[in-house]
């Protein structure tokens, strides 16, 4: 069996090949299996993939060869041989970058998804400095851990996607997102992906979280804005300049506050975590805290104001969910962002307004598993799948 060239993983559907592509396909198989239920022996391979013994060790000889897996403990039977368990090689690695408006989180990702270490960095208030500023602490993480790095994983607020008769959509980057891919790969030599942050949380979802990577599914990230992600027939939908999935520039309220893509009256600038923030200052006439987590904190110790803000920010948010929900119909929708950490406290909220005067078959509605490091996470989907391609 040839060596995957792209040195990438299918991380979706668990069958084997049909006879057109068997190779590829079986590998793919193989890896994500020890990927999801590592520690397991090639025994065990053989019965969850259906495949020949014969063919899952040559596969795991190739994989360990590739430094893609390892052979760790022995296990013990009641006779005959001892069998040899498999685990992803974590001195394999990608790096990670969140990118927010005013700063950015650089981590070390290993292929299970372990964060390893991370730093946030501030970012200049002159954007033509901000790239020098990612790239420096880019450098310095690489320096300072020993793995080997199999690429870079930006997460963007917006949608990342180069088209040359439009401009990428990043209405709150002041600086050129484009440059940063590009000026990374000179300056590391490794492959960088970029993916809108909503899109990452999609694959991150799928590889590391509940979901199984067959049903459809939306992922919503709440964050200074809103974006979803929409997952359907094993892939991401992207759409016409990759702009599947902006519902939270669709206009709600005609009269509403200014919005960062222009327009007014958008769903995020209802339902975001700037305005839980704004609807603090309005409600009590005092600052609203420095951050979203801070008024979240506030709103959990007991503040009535807080409660009250987060209170109408759900509501929206809930009525968001239920215009996706009419629209896409996906069999769940999951909620990533720091509103899923009061998720006790404001799910009801945002659920039972999903559901008010909806139709029927309402997808289950549910937060992330991983709300607070799916950004993170994602970038070893978009780095390792070959569908994010």
């Amino acid at each position: 069996m040839p060596r995957n060239p792209s040195g990438r993983f299918a991380f979706t559907g668990n069958r084997s090949a049909s006879n057109k592509t068997p190779r590829e396909i079986n590998r793919n198989l193989v890896f994500n299996l020890i990927r999801t239920h590592q520690p397991l022996s090639r025994a065990d391979l053989a019965r969850l993939s259906g495949l020949q013994r014969s063919t899952v060790s040559l596969i795991v000889e190739i994989l360990i060869r590739e430094r893609w897996i390892f052979e760790g403990s022995t296990g013990r039977l009641p006779r005959g041989r001892r069998p040899t368990f498999l685990h992803l090689n974590d001195q394999r690695a990608v790096v990670a970058l969140d990118i927010h408006t005013s700063q950015t989180t650089v981590a070390v990702v290993d292929l299970d998804g372990k964060i390893v270490a991370q730093n946030i960095v501030p970012l200049p208030d002159d954007p033509s400095k901000a790239i020098s500023t990612i790239i420096r602490e880019v450098k310095n993480i690489l320096a300072t851990n020993g793995r080997s790095f199999d690429g870079i994983g930006i997460s963007v607020p917006g949608r990342p996607e180069p088209n040359p008769e439009h401009p990428v959509f990043t209405p709150r980057i002041k600086w050129s997102v484009l440059n940063l891919q590009t000026r990374l790969q000179r300056a590391t030599g490794l492959r960088v992906k970029m993916e809108n942050v909503a899109n990452g949380c999609v694959l991150s979802e799928v590889w590391f979280g509940d979901s199984d990577g067959v049903h459809d599914l939306v992922v919503v990230n709440v964050s200074e804005g809103i974006g979803a992600g929409i997952f359907v027939n094993g892939r991401v939908l992207r759409g016409k300049d990759g702009m599947a999935g902006e519902f939270g520039h669709i206009q709600i309220e005609g009269d509403g506050p200014p919005c960062a893509c222009g327009g007014t009256g958008c769903w995020e600038s209802f339902a975001s975590n700037r305005a839980g923030l704004r609807y603090y200052r309005e409600l009590s006439g005092n600052a609203a805290p420095p951050s979203f987590d801070a008024l979240l904190r506030i709103a959990q110790g007991g503040d009535a104001v807080a409660i009250s803000a987060i209170e109408k920010m759900s509501l929206y948010l809930g009525r968001g969910l239920r215009m996706i929900a009419a629209a896409l119909a996906p069999t769940e929708i999951v909620v990533v962002g720091e509103i899923t950490n009061g998720w006790y406290l404001f799910g009801p909220t945002i659920e039972t307004e999903m559901k008010r005067n909806s139709l029927p078959g309402l997808p289950r509605l549910r937060p992330s598993v991983e709300a607070s490091t799916a950004r993170l996470r994602s970038a070893v989907a978009m780095v390792l799948n070959e569908g994010s391609a």
